[in-house]
């Protein structure tokens, strides 16, 4: 018998942007090998999303940040996953981006905001989209 609270995720992704780059990180051994994500990750039981999005930026980059701005949520019902999707912008983000999960991630890379790489991770595209067009919420 299901559940009728089935489960779903929430992930937390961050926009580190610097003269018009964005800060990618291309995917290994994980879901979406080979595509190219923001950082972030799963919003943890008790934490608060800003907390997930200093936490997943430095742990993955070695990038500190304390300000933290919403961007946008999306409602990512794919067939075969729900996730609710956060995106915050990383308003003071310092430091240089460093290889701190090597088993997760191949490298960072700048990304000019008009010359985005075609294979962007699937849980971020919609985040990014969203970010790109001004949109505060995407339901699909």
């Amino acid at each position: 018998m299901k559940n009728e609270y089935d489960q779903f995720h929430v992930g937390i992704h961050v926009f580190v942007i610097r003269d018009n780059k964005l800060l990618l990180g291309k995917r290994k051994n994980v879901y979406g090998e080979g595509s190219w994500g923001l950082p972030g990750g799963h919003l943890e039981q008790k934490e608060k999303m800003q907390d997930t999005a200093k936490r997943e930026l430095m742990e993955e980059t070695g990038m500190t940040a304390n300000n933290f701005e919403f961007v946008c949520l999306v409602n990512d019902n794919r067939e075969d996953q729900h996730y609710i999707q956060v995106g915050f912008m990383a308003k003071d983000a310092g430091g240089e981006p460093i290889l701190k999960e090597p088993n997760k991630c191949e490298e960072w890379k700048w990304f000019d905001l008009n010359d985005l790489p075609q294979e962007v991770f699937v849980g971020a595209k919609d985040i990014i989209k969203a970010f790109q067009n001004k949109l505060n919420f995407i339901d699909r």
